[in-house]
């Protein structure tokens, strides 16, 4: 079911032309992908001439809703769930992308965007894998 009074595609256009436009300027200023994992985990073991833009652009992410913040209301976020819930659900997600080679982000933004075949079937499973979840913790096991 669609929560009507949550549904905002003018925004959300927005903020994929924004993402799509980091993206793109990332790939022509630097030759590197936008995969928010690959970056941040390139920190633990980057060359110091990495190091820079890596910071710059995490950076960015952190600052941007900061920026948001001036001009409109940032959304509340509703989390259903606990604190222990969220932890196993973040290393899980960890694994995840060091399995698949990538984050929703490199694969789904970055790779599909370059009609990468990996990107692609990385992207069907993180999004099966979503599916599968909600359907399970909403449904299946809902007490």
């Amino acid at each position: 079911m669609i929560d009507w009074a949550h549904f905002t595609p003018g925004s959300s256009f927005a903020g994929g032309l924004l993402i799509g436009a980091a993206a793109a300027m990332l790939v022509l200023f630097t030759g590197r992908i936008a995969g928010i994992s690959g970056i941040a985990g390139g920190l633990l073991t980057a060359r110091r001439a990495d190091i820079a833009w890596r910071v710059a652009f995490l950076l960015g992410l952190l600052i941007a809703p900061a920026l948001f913040r001036l001009y409109g209301r940032l959304p509340f976020p509703r989390i259903d769930t606990g604190f222990g819930t969220l932890l196993v659900a973040g290393l899980l997600v960890g694994v995840g992308t060091s399995y698949g080679s990538g984050c929703t982000s490199g694969h789904g933004v970055c790779g599909l965007a370059r009609l990468s075949p990996r990107s692609l079937v990385a992207t069907l499973a993180f999004m099966a894998a979503g599916m599968a979840t909600v359907f399970l913790v909403r449904h299946a096991w809902a007490s």
